[in-house]
């Protein structure tokens, strides 16, 4: 008896553990699947004064991209759940800091994104706001050489800003 009983208790506890998991998500999001099921993210257009082309499609795919990796919510053309729209209102450069020749020594790009959410199951939740992030570069360089590195990093910052405010309550 004590045989099968030691042969019995390692199955035992693995069939136990295997029964009891526990599952944590640290992605911030608390949606209720149960009725939010779908999400519509229609194409933000480039609404500001300066103009740079990739921006556009660079914030849209790291848009489309963070709720899908994020969340189960299926992506749907309209009719979402949930829905995002809004444009790309501001894309400026501002000298930060003077050198002691009087010329620029740092700039500051600007990006700000118009945003209006609407959660069709809770109307509460309903916004429009403004999200901007900034990004400095040493005024020795052209624009053109880091326009793409400084605009992917603040289009992750104010994708990362839009999620928080929509589908995460921290």
């Amino acid at each position: 008896m004590n045989k099968r009983l030691v042969r019995t208790l390692p199955l035992l506890a693995a069939l136990l553990v295997s029964a009891c998991t526990i599952s944590y998500r640290f992605n911030g999001a608390s949606i209720d699947y149960e009725t939010t099921k779908t999400i519509q993210i229609d194409n933000f257009p480039i609404r500001s004064t300066y103009v740079w082309a990739p921006m556009q499609s660079i914030f849209q795919n790291k848009l489309t991209d963070i709720y899908a990796s994020q969340t189960k919510l299926q992506q749907v053309k309209k009719n979402g759940d949930m829905q995002l729209a809004g444009e790309i209102t501001g894309f400026d450069q501002y000298n930060k800091g003077i050198s002691s020749d009087g010329y620029s020594s740092q700039v500051q790009l600007k990006m700000t994104v118009n945003v209006r959410f609407v959660n069709n199951k809770k109307h509460t939740d309903d916004f429009e706001r403004q999200f901007s992030a900034t990004a400095e570069y040493d005024a020795s360089q052209q624009l053109t050489a880091v326009q793409e590195e400084l605009v992917t990093q603040m289009v992750k910052d104010i994708t990362d800003q839009i999620f928080n405010a929509t589908v995460a309550n921290w």
